[in-house]
């Protein structure tokens, strides 16, 4: 029987795809400070806790991946290059040109298209009838106002103190 990898494993084949599209960061040639966790290890660390549910600050030192915070930082920090959207792209691409997606049970979201407030609404269409019908919903009978001071109703009453 064979043993699965843990998902939090990251394989050569997927490495070779997301390494490219991480942000790189210059050291200071004066003062460098401590070297960086390397990239991959710290993508197993957000990958295992994303998978177990653990907090942040529970993240095992002992599986080498970093502390907790590192990895939350880097995950942030990707977040804010744009590091998954471009992946999302990147595989999304991948698939299509071989074939593999079935755009036929596709759903769109607002999160990924935008529907902006304010923006140009399409032309009103023009009638196909020879007239306008009448309205079903009002009458052509004054609109009722339901302010006490303004109506019959209240006027009647008032008057007769």
């Amino acid at each position: 029987m064979l043993m699965r990898e843990p998902p939090w494993v990251i394989s050569d084949r997927l490495w070779e795809r997301v390494e490219p599209l991480l942000p790189r960061k210059q050291r200071r040639f004066r003062y460098p400070g401590r070297k960086p966790l390397d990239d991959r290890h710290v993508l197993s660390g957000i990958l295992f806790v994303l998978h177990t549910g653990i907090g942040w600050e529970h993240l095992p030192q002992e599986l080498g991946f970093g502390c907790g915070m590192t990895c939350w930082r880097r995950l942030r920090a990707w977040q804010e290059a744009g590091v998954w959207e471009r992946l999302h792209a990147v595989l999304l691409a991948e698939l299509h040109a071989v074939g593999e997606l079935d755009w036929s049970r596709a759903v769109a979201d607002s999160c990924h298209l935008q529907a902006k407030k304010g923006a140009r609404r399409p032309a009103r269409a023009l009638s196909t009838g020879a007239a306008a019908a009448r309205s079903t919903t009002s009458s052509s009978r004054r609109a009722a106002s339901r302010s006490p001071g303004r109506s019959p109703a209240a006027t009647a009453t008032t008057s007769r103190s």
